[in-house]
């Protein structure tokens, strides 16, 4: 099959957009992101930046209306020719869902799901590794396990205000400073958990790694050329203490979370990446980073902009002048 146009692309996502929300009566973008992003036919399948413009125009033309109930709730989309007030029990069935998943606690226990998933399969591979969970024999996960954050220094490179990495890991005298983002949003270059991370690593000097449900290609066609590695899970991990909650979630007809999945316990594909992966690319990954190092720093820590950052390493990895493009 040839490859789509992007107005083909628009096209296609703004049918099933419609498609979507008929069928839902109301829903929120996380919701139309599983539904058109992470699930049908791969060629169907359209990515968050192409399904947020096709919405746009379905908004500015009245085709779609968007509504967001209160403050801190999330947006929901519904049709255009269709009243708000027609869809108050199918928005009261999400928002109790909604509401339980935002949840401190909840968010808390499912940050921790993903980063003790990690740490179990760093311990069982006894890698040399900072960062550790100290109670994890001794209750269940319906309570934060207490953790002994990675320092915010190696030798004389110091972490500013604090922050802390996730894990921070060695291979063959090879330093990686390792996040886990156990969060719904596919994660875009530009995002702010990225630019975290790449503070915190540039810091440090040490190889960033970024660990995510899902991690756009165009993350890793940037980063790729300067060090950051990068998995994605596929999944997002909930405590076993919400299994409940992960089962309304999944539910087709409410959010249709289908990948949540449950525990702590690392699966096949974290286990292969942590043990395997990680440590055969990670020399290569540091030779690219010292290459892209300074204009990393300038992005850190010197407010060059997004833009300026990827067209600098874009022009740099071309071969030529970083400045400008050629006519």
């Amino acid at each position: 099959m040839a490859k789509q146009t992007r107005e083909q692309r628009i096209e296609l996502a703004r049918t099933r957009l419609i498609r979507v929300v008929s069928s839902h009566s109301v829903a929120t973008m996380r919701t139309l992101e599983m539904k058109i992003s992470d699930a049908g036919p791969f060629n169907q399948r359209i990515d968050p930046h192409i399904l947020t413009e096709a919405r746009n125009q379905l908004l500015a033309e009245s085709i779609l209306q968007r509504r967001q109930p209160g403050v801190g709730k999330p947006t929901y989309f519904f049709l255009g020719n269709t009243a708000w007030e027609g869809h108050a029990d199918r928005y009261a069935v999400l928002d109790a869902i909604q509401t339980e998943l935002a949840q401190q606690a909840v968010t808390m226990r499912t940050g921790q799901a993903l980063e003790i998933a990690v740490f179990r399969t760093m311990t069982a591979a006894q890698q040399n590794f900072f960062g550790r969970f100290l109670d994890l024999t001794k209750h269940g996960d319906d309570q934060l396990y207490r953790k002994v954050e990675p320092p915010n220094y190696i030798g004389d490179n110091v972490m500013p205000d604090d922050r802390l990495l996730d894990f921070m890991v060695c291979h063959g005298g090879v330093w990686a400073g390792i996040e886990c983002k156990n969060v719904r949003e596919w994660l875009y270059p530009d995002r702010r958990e990225v630019k975290d991370l790449l503070d915190k690593a540039v810091a440090l000097n040490c190889v960033p790694v970024l660990i995510a449900r899902r991690i756009h290609p165009s993350t890793f066609l940037l980063f790729n050329k300067c060090g950051i590695i990068i998995h994605q899970t596929y999944n997002q991990r909930l405590a076993n203490a919400d299994a409940d909650l992960a089962a309304r979630a999944r539910a087709k007809d409410t959010l249709g979370y289908f990948d949540m999945k449950l525990g702590n316990d690392p699966d096949d594909r974290l286990t292969k990446f942590l043990t395997i992966n990680l440590p055969a690319v990670l020399p290569e990954a540091r030779q690219k980073f010292e290459e892209y190092y300074d204009l990393l720093w300038e992005y850190a820590f010197n407010g060059m902009s997004y833009e300026a950052f990827a067209a600098r390493v874009r022009r740099r990895y071309n071969g030529g002048p970083e400045d400008f493009d050629p006519d």
